[in-house]
């Protein structure tokens, strides 16, 4: 089977055939437990362990390099800046300073800000791999349908499921123009001039733009036909009931997000936890 780039596929592993609200309320639970801490033993478990589901759930990593790509990119800018204009921020959070090495009287390079850096470079990368793992693994549908199960109105529900569904559309729309586009002789590559560039990329998002509100148009018109909005309430086609794996996920992953918590307010006494006392 052909995989497709940042959409959902549908594939015999473990991950795939746990239940939407299995995934969402996992998904929210491991999220909180990597915001509630700076705690890098905690972030760097969570971090492992959602490889480990990266790996358990088939998900090859040129579906989502794009995104790590950008999440690197931002922890590198965030990295920076924090430097530039806090660069003494982790000695006044961990109350000590060790010098490693002395760039300017105000910029001097310490443990304890790599320490703490680090740690907010994990967090960010513990998250993005479940995110990935939660929009990867579960049809938009039985999405949407689990986020209607947790309190979420199902208007809304719906429009996460179409973006969702639709965005990979959209981006195999974009990929076709672009190679009409270049069989025509319309240079897009590195070799062209910038100016050239950005006005051949115009050219292509004209078509897209009307194609993608010709692909809203037949759907919202399928989905007034079908009353939809009428109710206060609906029934999902693609709602999956919990089962025995379902049961014992959300207990591990809830169970997570506990041991945090109290790790937080008894042993680590706050937020952060400070190996430098």
């Amino acid at each position: 089977m052909k995989i497709k780039l940042f959409s959902y596929n549908s594939l015999d592993t473990f991950v795939h055939k746990l239940s939407g609200v299995t995934k969402l309320v996992s998904f929210i639970a491991l999220t909180s437990t990597v915001m509630l801490t700076f705690d890098i033993r905690i972030i760097s478990f969570v971090f492992v362990f959602s490889l480990i589901l990266f790996k358990v759930a088939k998900i090859e990593f040129k579906q989502v390099k794009l995104m790590f790509y950008y999440v690197w990119g931002f922890i590198a800018i965030n990295f920076i800046l924090t430097f530039l204009f806090a660069p003494t921020l982790g000695c006044d959070i961990y109350g000590s300073k060790h010098i490693l090495f002395t760039i300017t009287s105000r910029y001097v390079v310490t443990t304890e800000q790599l320490f703490y850096q680090i740690t907010k470079a994990l967090k960010y990368l513990a998250i993005v791999p479940i995110g990935m793992v939660l929009l990867l693994t579960t049809n938009p549908s039985e999405l949407a349908a689990s986020m209607n199960a947790i309190g979420i109105p199902y208007k809304v529900c719906t429009t996460i499921a179409l973006t969702l569904r639709y965005f990979p559309d959209v981006a195999k729309d974009y990929t076709t123009i672009s190679l009409a586009q270049q069989a025509r002789g319309i240079e897009l590559s590195g070799k062209a001039k910038l100016k050239d560039r950005f006005k051949h990329i115009v050219s292509i998002l004209t078509p897209l733009i009307f194609t993608t509100v010709d692909r809203i148009d037949v759907v919202s018109n399928a989905m007034e036909l079908r009353g939809y909005g009428k109710k206060k309430k609906r029934s999902w086609y693609s709602y999956r009931p919990l089962k025995r794996n379902d049961y014992i996920s959300i207990f591990v992953t809830i169970l997570m997000l506990i041991i945090t918590i109290l790790i937080r307010i008894y042993i680590n006494k706050g937020v952060y936890y400070n190996p430098f006392i």
